[in-house]
């Protein structure tokens, strides 16, 4: 097994099954900061992953929409579990799009303890948020052990790592 395939195996522990997962979401503010430059803006958003992706329902007129509108450019840290890295956010559309039913059927399961309370199906602004990770490093061990992965050429780089 490479290293690139033990990372993705952590990953899926910590993150796959069906978990609901809590992961702050940064996205690229859509106004500069006070020199002209890009400003980071996060949040904590719940995320069901699978096969590199993670799945977050949401509504597309939200700010985090529109700035990956603009720049679909994000980063990712699961909260507590040692795994973040950089990712493009895709619009999938309506979650009752019958493209989509498989995947809400999932997301359903996952956030069963508040997916009703918190989404409005019969509104078409009710959509799903696909991260797909392009980076991502995860550590083992308090920092012994690290993973940096390159999600689209599916290895292991050296960016990253303690010298």
């Amino acid at each position: 097994m490479s290293r690139y395939e033990e990372g993705l195996r952590i990953i899926e522990e910590r993150c796959g099954n069906g978990k609901d997962n809590t992961i702050s979401l940064s996205t690229i503010a859509m106004e500069p900061n006070a020199d002209g430059k890009p400003r980071p803006y996060v949040r904590d958003v719940d995320a069901y992953y699978e096969d590199g992706v993670f799945y977050v329902t949401t509504w597309a007129k939200s700010t985090k929409m529109q700035q990956i509108a603009q720049n679909p450019e994000v980063a990712f840290s699961v909260c507590f579990e040692w795994f973040s890295g950089n990712g493009t956010g895709e619009n999938l559309g309506w979650v009752l799009d019958p493209k989509n039913a498989e995947l809400r059927s999932k997301l359903r399961e996952a956030f069963a303890a508040w997916y009703d309370d918190a989404n409005d199906e019969k509104d078409e602004n009710c959509i799903i948020l696909a991260i797909h990770i392009t980076r991502a490093t995860v550590i083992k061990d308090h920092g012994a052990v690290r993973y940096n992965m390159d999600f689209v050429n599916k290895v292991e780089t050296e960016e990253g790592k303690i010298k």
